[in-house]
């Protein structure tokens, strides 16, 4: 993976490594961490609250699996596939091959219900841009919409989108609940730079969102 888009032979290596880092992550989210701040202007913002206007949230949904997931704001629509963990500890990604397709933690919360559901994708791949390449570019405001085997549509606002480096990774902060009882969403991939010393990146995006409409 590189910051540019562009690949090199040791790219699956270096996606490993970088998914590593959310052993820790998925530990402590396990233990329903809540105390969070609530979204806003904070060291690592991609893009805080501002002046934005955020509606209120909905009531959580029962669960139900997710099939696809809808980022309008990017484009995307994307193939939804249940993930567990590797051996190490990690959420095991897509596979390479799938590029255009996003992982959901399936021993967590499904997307719409009480809690946070977590969802990971590639940024890029040895050969290509990948699913969540642009996700460091949305904003508080903007939609994310998550269709559900119930025939529901879970809707989805964002209230915050971090820069969390790697070797200071706020796992509290990345998993745990903003608003304990919310329905809340957690999209996490690749990003920072790319540091071709080490041949990783330097952090991950993590934007987080809460439920605040259902469709059918």
């Amino acid at each position: 993976m590189s910051d540019d888009g562009h690949t090199t032979g040791t790219g699956r290596l270096i996606t490993a490594l970088a998914w590593a880092v959310l052993l820790l992550g998925l530990w402590l989210w396990g233990r329903d961490l809540t105390g969070l701040p609530t979204a806003g202007s904070a060291d690592g913002d991609v893009a805080g609250l501002g002046t934005v206007q955020l509606p209120a949230p909905a009531e959580p949904l029962g669960s139900a699996l997710p099939q696809r997931i809808d980022i309008p704001e990017l484009g995307v629509q994307a193939p939804v596939t249940a993930r567990g963990l590797d051996s190490r500890g990690a959420i095991d990604p897509p596979p390479f091959d799938q590029p255009g397709v996003v992982g959901w933690y399936r021993a967590g919360t499904t997307p719409g219900a009480a809690g946070t559901a977590l969802m990971v994708g590639h940024v890029d791949t040895e050969t290509r841009r990948a699913v969540f390449y642009q996700l460091s570019t949305l904003k508080p405001g903007e939609t994310v919409r998550v269709v559900r085997s119930d025939d529901t549509v879970a809707q989805f606002t964002i209230d915050d989108v971090r820069v969390l480096p790697v070797d200071h990774f706020d796992a509290q902060l990345a998993y745990g609940p903003r608003v304990p009882g919310r329905a809340e969403l957690r999209l996490i991939t690749c990003g920072g730079t790319f540091d071709r010393a080490t041949h990783s990146y330097t952090a991950n995006v993590v934007v987080s969102a809460y439920l605040t409409g259902t469709t059918r």
